[in-house]
């Protein structure tokens, strides 16, 4: 299997879904703005999300796609699909608790988790309506994180990636077709949610179904390899949800802060989801289940050639990706979403956020590939440890930047992209030290390549892109072409720069395991 092939083949299929979750997230923030009627929908949407992402893509997959895929390297099919069986058996049990939780405690959770609305009943309220609909989706979305990780394990990667595109049509028509049929219209993009959940699992069955592993109900306490699963999951949420547990607190301390702020952050966040989800989360999803046949077979060598090769990729790409953010923040965010009750004010509130997370887009993409390094030797205690020191880290610059510097949600943002560098570097420091990964030749010669074409890019960027005034007067389609030639403007500059600096494709070509 090419890693590369399968690589561009994810990335390729996350561009689509984010090319529809932008159109979706233009859409809505040309219904209904920045106000009281999105913070509801952005939080009530936001701790699903935040679960799925710690429970299912986070906790759940680097616990399980290892052992499972230890299984499938020295145990026999029917084992490795009694172990699938028992697993979501016990996950489905465990999933349905947490949604009815979630339906019957939506007043207390939104009162834990946004104490600030509490004095707009009506915000407060709507947020609570909106939580109990979506609460189903966290049940859907984790069982469609166990059909990801069992076919990215046989190498189908395309058919997980392909869920999202699923789930932004789902968002899309609902947000077109069924907030008409609802008094508060915003509820109907609350029911998108619960069918796009649905929508995604059915997806996948048949593709499981093909390969002789679609799960069915067995329950078996005394099935040794769940057990392993379910022991790593606790720690792992620390490990590797690290980021997702500041964004719950930030939007705790957001609530607090006048209106819109929660929605700046959000909004700020879905454009660094795009760099994050195209290469970190792409390679994250083909670099884990190869790292554990390594670690499976015994084969040291070839996981830290694997780990080299995935840091190298996520250099080259995160370093221009986060200036190029932070340098376009403006004509970003007019571009998508400046129209209707979306002002310019909210593009200024919101690019203060995007470049407070864009300084940490590297140590965020880093730790998409340095924590699941651990996770596939099975080492859980290390990651938990350094993620416990980020997220108290974290909160300590939060009280500098928010309370000390008055830096409102830029400061929250800024503390996440921090802490992320800081995870990442200490991730990097103990890979090296405990000796599961040792750099392969060249690496000062290629970050230095890196660093002048990044440099040299960003110069064109800076001339090109004029003032913010510009952005705010120009129209619509002026600016979706502005925006157009700058992007391929600087992707190639950059490109041109590596090519003569010696860089070509066919040198990060990689073959991982079956």
């Amino acid at each position: 299997m090419n890693l590369l092939k399968a690589l561009a083949t994810v990335s390729g299929l996350t561009l689509v879904s984010r090319i529809l979750a932008f159109a979706r997230d233009v859409i809505i923030a040309g219904m209904f703005g920045a106000g009281i009627v999105n913070d509801a929908y952005v939080l009530a949407t936001r701790l699903p999300n935040l679960l799925r992402r710690m429970f299912a893509e986070g906790a759940f997959s680097q616990a399980f796609v290892p052992i499972f895929g230890e299984y499938k390297q020295r145990r026999g099919h029917e084992e490795t699909k009694l172990l699938a069986d028992h697993v979501t058996t016990m996950l489905a049990l465990i999933l349905f608790v947490v949604t009815l939780i979630g339906i019957i405690a939506a007043p207390v959770i939104i009162y834990l988790t946004a104490p600030g609305f509490i004095k707009d009943p009506v915000k407060f309220d709507l947020t609570v309506q909106m939580l109990r609909i979506t609460s189903p989706y966290i049940f859907f979305i984790s069982l469609v994180a166990v059909a990801a990780g069992i076919l990215n394990t046989y190498n189908k990667f395309w058919v997980s990636a392909f869920a999202p595109i699923l789930l932004n049509i789902c968002l899309i028509g609902g947000a077109l077709w069924l907030t008409p049929y609802f008094e508060q219209p915003i509820i109907g993009l609350a029911w998108a949610w619960f069918i796009a959940g649905f929508v995604q699992l059915a997806f996948q069955l048949p593709f499981l179904k093909k390969i002789g592993m679609l799960p069915t109900l067995r329950f078996n306490l005394k099935d040794e390899g769940m057990w392993r699963v379910i022991k790593q999951m606790g720690p792992a949420l620390f490990g590797v949800s690290i980021s997702q547990i500041s964004l719950i607190i930030n939007t705790i301390i957001a609530s607090f802060f006048v209106v819109g702020s929660v929605s700046w952050l959000y909004y700020a966040d879905r454009l660094m989801e795009f760099p994050s989800g195209l290469l970190g989360a792409a390679l994250a999803t083909i670099l884990l289940p190869s790292l554990s046949k390594c670690f499976a077979s015994g084969d040291h060598a070839e996981y830290s050639k694997l780990l080299d090769w995935g840091l190298r990729l996520t250099v080259m790409l995160a370093l221009p990706a986060a200036l190029a953010l932070g340098l376009l923040s403006v004509p970003l965010l007019s571009t998508f979403f400046q129209r209707g009750a979306f002002t310019a004010h909210d593009v200024v509130m919101t690019s203060y956020a995007l470049i407070g997370y864009s300084v940490g887009l590297a140590g965020i993409l880093l730790v998409k590939i340095l924590a699941p390094a651990f996770y596939a030797k099975q080492d859980i205690k290390t990651p938990v440890k350094i993620g416990i020191i980020t997220l108290i880290l974290t909160q300590l610059m939060n009280l500098i930047f928010v309370k000390g510097l008055d830096w409102d949600h830029a400061g929250l943002a800024l503390s996440i992209g921090l802490g992320a560098c800081f995870n990442s570097a200490i991730l990097f420091y103990l890979l090296r030290k405990k000796g599961i990964y040792h750099a392969e030749p060249g690496w000062l010669k290629f970050f230095l390549k890196i660093t002048l074409a990044t440099a040299t890019m960003g110069a064109v960027l800076w001339f090109g892109m004029g003032t913010a005034q510009h952005w705010f007067d120009s129209s619509g389609w002026a600016r979706i072409i502005n925006l157009s030639w700058l992007v391929m403007l600087g992707v190639s500059v950059y490109f041109a720069v590596l090519f003569v600096l010696g860089f070509r494709a066919k040198d990060f070509s990689k073959r991982g395991r079956h």
